[in-house]
């Protein structure tokens, strides 16, 4: 398996983030697969936990495969909602309807 050089794949998961559009998501996979790197859906989690204060990456239009917002930041789900992502009752994102298609 190849290993991405940090630096350049934090900043292509940047790129591909902040072009998600309001009110879509992609998974982690999904970023990964689309920087080259289909493996490392743990590294894109890492690369978007770690940006600094302030910054202007939408991080929170990023899910788990199954629509589940991060844990530990719980205002994800109400910026996502204010961006109109539909939520099902078991509080994960529908992404049948919100998954952004990029094909």
């Amino acid at each position: 398996m190849l290993r991405p050089d940090i630096e350049q794949f934090y900043k292509e998961v940047c790129e591909v983030v902040c072009h998600i559009p309001e009110g879509k998501v992609l998974t982690y996979g999904d970023v990964a697969r689309l920087v080259g790197y289909p493996c490392h859906s743990r590294l894109v989690a890492r690369a978007l936990s770690s940006l600094p204060a302030g910054h202007h990456v939408p991080a929170w239009r990023v899910v788990n495969s199954q629509g589940r917002t991060a844990p530990c930041w719980p205002q994800q789900q109400a910026l996502l909602e204010v961006e109109g992502v539909v939520f099902r009752k078991s509080g994960f994102v529908d992404m049948k309807a919100c998954r952004w298609q990029l094909l």
